[in-house]
């Protein structure tokens, strides 16, 4: 029974670092986020587009709207990446609209991968509530791509930088679990191998066979794959 107290406290303590965080750095979203221009703004879903979502009446407005019940439950882990990512952006809690914040928890099979992917319009942080995770971002074109990566351990945080490709993976043999925070409401997710090799309709196989260097045979063979995401 200590080990179940132990991993408890630790999620415990791993959500209350994050809410920090990102009471910390939440500032920075307002650069991605429309600007708050009046107490709240709590999402309505409507067959319209806009940048965020329409407010909903205020008088209409429940606690409900600003609460959200699931990160304590372990993700799925039985797919191809041998890892869940559980969501907690405006569409699981309408008040974050406009709020510029968001949560995730990632769960993570041993050898599980959150694949290399990008946020367009989140910086990300990580904390490590459970396992050991490989983690790293490369850096732009013009910063000569540069990887910088490490294995985290409970209680360790990384960031990743708004629109950088980034990735973990459980180095460890036991379940890992990771909560980050994203500076938007709606941070977005682009993995890059489902971008590339499973667009649809289907990038021209010259394009790729010559960007990647390789024979239009793996570029098919690639293309037939299924790519799950997260």
């Amino acid at each position: 029974m200590k080990g179940v107290h132990e991993v408890k406290y630790g999620l415990l303590v791993t959500v209350a670092l994050m809410m920090l965080a990102l009471a910390t750095f939440s500032h920075l979203a307002s650069a991605y986020d429309p600007s708050p221009l009046q107490d709240f703004c709590v999402a309505i879903k409507r067959p319209l587009y806009t940048n965020g979502k329409f407010c909903k009446d205020p008088r209409l407005v429940t606690v409900n709207d600003f609460f959200f019940s699931g990160l304590h439950i372990p993700g799925n882990t039985t797919n191809p990446l041998g890892s869940k990512v559980t969501h907690a952006t405006v569409d699981q809690i309408p008040g974050l609209n406009t709020l510029g914040i968001s949560l995730a928890r990632i769960d993570f099979a041993p050898n599980g991968l959150n694949p290399p992917h990008t946020h367009p319009r989140a910086t990300e942080i990580l904390a490590v509530a459970q396992g050991s995770l490989y983690v790293g971002f490369v850096t732009s074109n013009a910063n000569d791509n540069l990887l910088f990566a490490k294995v985290l351990n409970p209680g360790d945080v990384f960031v990743f930088p708004i629109g950088l490709i980034h990735f973990q993976f459980n180095v460890g043999k036991t379940n890992a679990i990771a909560f980050a925070g994203l500076s938007s409401q709606n941070p977005g997710v682009i993995t890059v191998a489902n971008a590339v090799f499973g667009s649809y309709p289907l990038i021209n196989p010259d394009v790729l066979a010559k960007a990647f260097q390789l024979g239009k045979d793996v570029v098919n063979f690639l293309q037939k794959q299924s790519w799950p995401d997260n």
